[in-house]
């Protein structure tokens, strides 16, 4: 794919097709390339953590600061990648997996309480207490699936835990 301002071949559009388990149309990873290409300001193929900040809605996510270490350097095949979780064709384990990784800030396959807090954290703000915050893990999260405050769950047990909660991680991709 060479360069961001080179055009997308057919080639390169199945390659990234199959690297996102074709969860995304041809057309929408043209609409996808157009975006990238947008982002990507200097034409260097991967987009850093100031273009990634130039999205107004990256920017506002209260979890935009973990995100930042997964996107920050991606080239566009990996970047369609990392949005491919976010599609309505995703998998659950697809979803949970990417959302393993956003509380693995450490990137060491392990997540520990305290990990957790903190993304409750940034996602409630003042909404809740440390102790609120703290009591639904312990109560509603942690103890009905065998763990304690000192447990670190990897992936398999994150999916466990979480992958069968019933939560709807639905966020639909727009790619105009």
């Amino acid at each position: 794919m060479g360069s961001a301002s080179s055009m997308l071949t057919q080639y390169d559009i199945e390659e990234v097709q199959r690297h996102c388990h074709n969860l995304f149309s041809q057309q929408e990873i043209v609409s996808l390339y157009q975006r990238f290409c947008q982002l990507d300001r200097n034409a260097k193929g991967f987009i850093s953590a100031d273009e990634f900040l130039s999205v107004p809605e990256f920017a506002m996510n209260p979890l935009s600061q973990r995100l930042l270490n997964m996107v920050d350097g991606l080239n566009f095949k990996d970047f369609v990648a990392f949005l491919s979780a976010f599609s309505s064709k995703a998998s659950m384990l697809q979803k949970v997996e990417l959302i393993f990784k956003v509380y693995d800030s450490d990137c060491k396959g392990k997540v520990s309480f305290n990990d957790i807090v903190e993304v409750l954290q940034d996602l409630s703000g003042s909404f809740m207490t440390d102790e609120q915050r703290e009591q639904v893990l312990l109560t509603q999260v942690f103890k009905e699936a065998g763990y304690t405050r000192n447990s670190y769950l990897t992936l398999a047990d994150f999916i466990k835990v979480f992958g069968s909660s019933g939560l709807n991680m639905d966020v639909e991709v727009p790619v105009d």
